[in-house]
């Protein structure tokens, strides 16, 4: 009799403590944006023509018109959009720690970033580059192998060379001004990066050139935080940035940055 009434005694609790149990909903961070009525997205501010200051310091560039109209199609509005500035470093962090939405900052997809964001589909497609002072008699990018190389801090580029030219003597800088301003100052032969973001400074300042061969495929597109809270975001971002290539809007706007 006694171990019955232990057994109904036990099930009864288990019962209870079922019933007080309460589920933990899922955050939805579209409608986290939507309610917030703002969209929070990371941006570059030294990659002209695709993140970058104009003369007043207001933040221009390809990356910040389509962050506007993501904006414009989420929310209704381009001016519902609030720019967080970041670094190729730091990206990453600042999307998973929620400081920003979303990322359009020149981000190449890859595999190892794949690891720990996820990706739209690819708004666009740019090459590894390589600038040389315009006075250099190197002409293709083998001649560079064993020389001095400027890199940015958690780029594509970074990665790549180590592996291809583990002879090479590289320095990796902060941020793309500081690398190109290194090389400026002779410190090194070249800088090795994305063609879009070389050709913002080489159009800019005649001292310097871009070797004409690209030696990469750099897809960028739109990086989310993995988990199901963004999953109805990542729906979204997505039709809308297929629409856009689809319709050509993606491409007139590449040419109005003199990107094709």
């Amino acid at each position: 009799m006694l171990k019955r009434l232990l057994v109904i005694l036990a099930i009864f609790t288990v019962i209870l403590s079922g019933c007080g149990k309460k589920e933990v909903p899922v955050t939805d961070d579209l409608q986290t944006i939507k309610d917030r009525g703002k969209l929070i997205v990371g941006v570059r501010d030294d990659t002209k023509p695709f993140g970058y200051r104009d003369k007043d310091g207001n933040l221009i560039g390809f990356d910040i018109e389509l962050s506007k109209m993501i904006a414009a199609h989420l929310l209704g509005d381009p001016s519902k959009t609030d720019f967080v500035v970041v670094q190729a470093d730091d990206r990453i962090s600042k999307l998973n720690t929620k400081e920003v939405d979303i990322l359009i900052a020149t981000m190449t997809i890859t595999q190892q970033r794949l690891r720990v964001v996820d990706f739209s589909e690819s708004y666009f497609v740019a090459g590894q580059a390589v600038m040389v002072p315009a006075k250099s008699p190197h002409t293709t990018f083998n001649e560079l192998a064993d020389k001095r190389l400027i890199v940015v801090f958690g780029t594509t580029g970074e990665k790549s060379l180590r592996g291809i030219y583990p002879s090479a003597k590289i320095f990796a800088y902060k941020t793309y001004p500081e690398a190109f301003a290194a090389l400026k100052r002779g410190e090194a032969d070249a800088i090795v990066a994305d063609d879009t973001v070389l050709l913002g400074y080489a159009m800019d300042d005649k001292s310097v050139r871009l070797l004409s061969k690209r030696y990469s495929r750099e897809p960028y597109a739109v990086a989310f935080r993995q988990g199901a809270e963004s999953k109805s975001l990542q729906l979204q971002v997505n039709e809308y940035i297929n629409y856009l290539l689809s319709t050509g809007k993606l491409k007139r706007l590449a040419e109005r940055y003199n990107l094709l």
